[in-house]
This record gives structure tokens, sequence and C-alpha cells, in this order.
């Protein structure tokens, strides 16, 4: 004979499995920005059943007994933002060539975990790291999705890859003598035979994607920042391997040959562009190429060169001649149609002020909603990963950020997070 009470209490636990009956997260949004539709819905309510999504609706849904109630009616919810270039082990400052040649992997890492933290708390709740030190992102990228360390979902390119005397070559500006001779371990290489080895040894890494330096940059310590550096063979063979591997490509370019080169290769984003031409514009749109403008730090290092000391002097010339342009081909592209994704390059300007970008972009004629855009579902086709991230929809992580207010009426507001949300879990409420 059946216990007449077990089988009471197993078809009770039966009956409230069926039904539904589970303890949610109630998120009441005021405002909604959702990352799918181009304006914002009132009086929302976002269901999170763990650590997703599981459906949003009009109104404040009633709570169950059991349930959760976060209230943001007073604020604007959007999608975890997302920044496509950050660097999340460094943080320029004066002297930063000692910095580096007197780091060790630890203090990298360390550094890194720093750094991510801030980036979450100010909104970010996934980034592309493009060029670490020694695997850092790598290491730090397992401790969160381990529950060891706080941090945005990382993207990451491990170490970036450049040719002899590239902007990643490390051993630029340093006697010959302590290391004049890089090598593949170092991420410098030669030719499409060792582009291809580099990104092969990259993939079994555990890379996330490949990012190159097809042009000579503001920061490393050499006399051009926009000359190429990367034959089209060479950019060519990257490509080919990483997509092989379903690894995407970004690519640093300043310069306009730089540019074309990559962009007839097929890469899929290009980082900072700055000499990027009307014939340029037209190309990246008939490829289909992302352009990740990095505003914030081309606006950082044009202020930092005018103080005395702060870059050595092979640095001063390209800092003022560079940073400034930046806003100016942000303008151009925009106004052309380019793919836009956002990205500030911090790590050059300050970690935690990475929504200052979008203030920079709205300066140059995007409307406030095409900026949060950018961040969130343009960012999300860029990373390849739009069915976890970058929209508030169903089945998509619990990533949300919220700020007071409307940022569409003062974009400034995105500076004042209030409230962030990554997997489910708040890390920021005030």
């Amino acid at each position: 004979m059946k216990h007449p009470l077990r089988s009471c209490l197993v078809a009770a636990i039966a009956l409230a499995a069926s039904s539904g009956l589970r303890a949610s997260t109630l998120v009441y949004c005021g405002t909604l920005i959702d990352g799918i539709g181009d304006t914002a819905r009132k009086e929302m309510t976002v269901v999170v059943e763990k650590d997703r999504i599981d459906r949003v609706e009009q109104g404040y849904v009633a709570a169950k007994p059991d349930d959760r109630v976060i209230d943001l009616k007073a604020a604007t919810v959007m999608p975890g933002w997302i920044d496509c270039h950050v660097h999340l082990d460094m943080q320029l400052a004066p002297n930063d060539l000692l910095t580096q040649i007197t780091s060790e992997p630890g203090d990298y890492a360390l550094r890194a975990a720093y750094f991510a933290k801030k980036t979450l708390l100010a909104g970010f709740t996934s980034v592309r790291n493009l060029g670490d030190h020694e695997g850092s992102t790598l290491a730090l990228r397992k401790a969160i999705s381990q529950g060891i360390a706080d941090g945005p979902r990382i993207y990451t390119a491990g170490q970036a890859l450049s040719t002899t005397g590239g902007h990643a070559d490390f051993t630029d500006g340093i006697d010959h003598r302590y290391g004049g001779h890089p090598t593949l371990d170092d991420g410098v290489f030669n030719g499409p035979d060792e582009a291809r080895k580099a990104v092969r040894q990259h993939y079994k890494d555990g890379c996330d994607l490949i990012k190159i330096m097809a042009s000579g940059g503001v920061l490393s310590i050499e006399k051009s920042g926009q000359n190429p550096q990367m034959t089209s063979e060479e950019i060519k063979a990257v490509v080919e391997t990483a997509h092989d591997y379903g690894m995407k490509v970004a690519v640093h370019a300043h310069g306009t040959e730089a540019i074309r080169r990559a962009v007839e290769a097929g890469v899929d984003s290009i980082e900072h562009g700055t000499y990027m031409t009307d014939e340029i514009i037209a190309l990246m749109k008939q490829h289909g190429t992302y352009y990740v403008p990095t505003i914030s730090a081309g606006q950082f290092v044009a202020r930092k060169a005018e103080i005395p000391g702060y870059f050595p002097p092979i640095i001063v010339p390209k800092a003022q001649a560079i940073g400034p342009l930046i806003l100016g081909t942000f303008q151009r592209a925009y106004q052309g149609g380019v793919k836009i994704a956002f990205g500030t390059d911090t790590g050059v300007s300050a970690h935690g002020d990475n929504a200052q970008e979008f203030v920079y972009m709205v300066k140059g004629g995007m409307p406030p909603m095409q900026a949060i855009q950018s961040a969130t579902r343009e960012a999300a086709k860029l990373i390849g990963d739009e069915k976890n991230i970058g929209t508030v929809a169903p089945g998509r992580y619990a990533d949300l950020t919220a700020v007071p207010g409307d940022p569409l009426a003062d974009i400034t507001l995105v500076g004042k997070v209030s409230f962030v949300m990554k997997g489910g879990v708040v890390y920021r409420s005030e």
C-alpha cells in the first residue's frame, strides 16, 4: 500500500513544478532600452530566472511570495554595456616603459583583476580585451567564470600580434642587449607562414579572437604612428587562418594604407582608423567591416601630450597629431554609414571612465539611442555572441545596467550608473 502522506507530498511537488512555481527576480524598469527596438518602453518588467532572462513584460508584474523584486522605476534600464576595445592589465602613466619592463606575470594578472572590477561597476558587463601581457586576461577570464574574481565577461585576444619593430614589439626602444630579437613567443612574426603559426598558437592557448597591429601606433617607441607594418600577404594569412578556426580578427590601424590592406583582407574590425578616407569608408561598407572608434583614447593622449615629461619625446608628436583627429574620423564614418561598435581603448584612458565614449559619440553627431545600441546589440554582433549578450530578451544572460533619469535626453547620465547586474547577480545597487 502507498503511504497516503508521501503520495500527497509527491503530488504537491509535481503540481508546483508543472505550474512553474519557482522564485524569480522581477526587475521593474521605469524605462527600458532593450537594444532591439529604436524606442524606449515605459513601465516594463524583466523576469530573471537564475542567470538568464526568462521574459520581458509590459507593466509591473505581480510578485509571488518568494520572488525578489528590484525597483528601478525611477531609472532607465539597458542591456549591460559592451566595450569592444580594452586593455585590462595596464593603465597608462608617466614612465610607463619602466613599468612594463619591471612587471612580472603576477603583476599583470593582479592589475587586470583590479581594473576588471572597476569596469564592471561602471556598467560594462562584457569586454573585448585586445592585447594583454603574459596571458593575464586568459587567467582572469577563467577566474571570473569560476566565481573567484569579479569582472565583466571577457572575450580576449591574448597577446596582440606584431611584426619586428611594429607597434606591439615590446623591445622597441630597448637596448638590443636586453631582448632585441623577439620571436613568436613574444607575439612577433614575419611572413605569412609565421603569421599562420601565431594564430594557431593563440587558438591553442584559448584566445577568443586575434588582434594584429597593421600600422604604427601612438604609444610605442617608434617614429611613425601610421606607417603600414604588415604586408597584405601577412594580413591575409592571419585572417584566413583565424576564420578557419572560428576566430574574428581585430586590427589596430591608424594609417590609410594599413586600413586598406586590412579591409581588403577581410578583417572583422578596424580599431582607431584615424586616417580613414572617403574611399576607405566606401570599402568598409562594401566589406561590412566594423569600425571601433576609441575616441576616448585619442582625447586622452592629446591632453597628456601637453604635459611636459608625461610621454617620451618620440611619442609626443604622434599623440599631438593623431589624438585630436579620431573624433573627426568618427564623424565621417558615422555620416558615411560604416557599421560602428563601441570601444574605448581603456587602459590608455582610465578604467572606469569607459562611458565617457558615449558622450564623445553624441558630440560627434550620433544620436544617444544609436550610441547605446553601438555598445549593446552592435557590439554583440561584432563579438559574434548576440544570442547571449547585447539585448534584453528571453534567453539572453541577465546582464543589465541602469542609470537615473533619461540618458536619451542627457547622455552624461551614463557616467552615473546606479545598478549593475551580470548573469542575474547584482554587483551595484544605489
